[in-house]
């Protein structure tokens, strides 16, 4: 597995040992960035990857310009994956790995936020039990999302999207057995208290 685009393409990942982290392809990770690149979504932004296993999309994003992002996984042979993949990529001072299980760890993500750009990639079990989904509305009340966040769901292709509290889904790509839902926050950010109304 490699960074496929950035100033770290082709760059290695290490994977933890075992069957219980399943990495984003690289096919799937390639058209995801792609779409994100068209879209302005990565330049400078500060992006959150949930479920991150190897890290290998927060990493992705800051090969293509994000300016940090903050790694979150539970799984301890995955975070000796991600943590050495951070060290390999010389990315120490641009990324910060959080472990442990996405809902505890809201408290502490927000610190790092608000996030541009939200990429989760959860065990697909968790997507049809609803705890991903309760996971973003979570992040999404603490006021962890900029106003034009994108949120990034992957998972299995033969389940329908989630709607998630607090966001609007938008359309969904499939890639064989692998799937992508795009969502926005739903609600706009209030006024600044330095805003003024217009007249008509």
């Amino acid at each position: 597995m490699r960074i496929t685009g950035g100033t770290l393409r082709s760059r290695s990942l290490r994977a933890p040992r075992g069957r219980s982290t399943r990495p984003t392809s690289d096919r799937v990770r390639e058209a995801l960035f792609g779409i994100l690149g068209s879209l302005g979504a990565i330049e400078r932004a500060r992006v959150l990857d949930l479920y991150a296993g190897t890290g290998a999309l927060g990493l992705e994003a800051l090969s293509r310009g994000a300016a940090h992002a903050t790694l979150v996984e539970s799984s301890r042979e995955a975070l000796v994956a991600v943590r050495a993949n951070v060290e390999a990529l010389g990315q120490r001072d641009n990324a910060r790995v959080v472990a442990g299980h996405v809902r505890a760890t809201i408290g502490r993500l927000v610190r790092d936020g608000p996030f541009d750009l939200v990429l989760a990639d959860p065990p697909w079990a968790l997507v049809d039990e609803g705890e991903a989904a309760a996971a973003l509305s979570d992040l999404a009340r603490a006021g962890g999302l900029s106003d034009q966040a994108l949120v990034v769901l992957e998972h299995a292709a033969r389940s329908a999207p989630p709607q998630i509290e607090l966001l609007v889904r938008g359309e969904t790509r499939r890639y064989g057995d692998t799937a992508l839902t795009f969502y926005k926050p739903a609600i706009l950010a209030p006024p600044r208290p330095d805003a003024r109304p217009t007249s008509e």
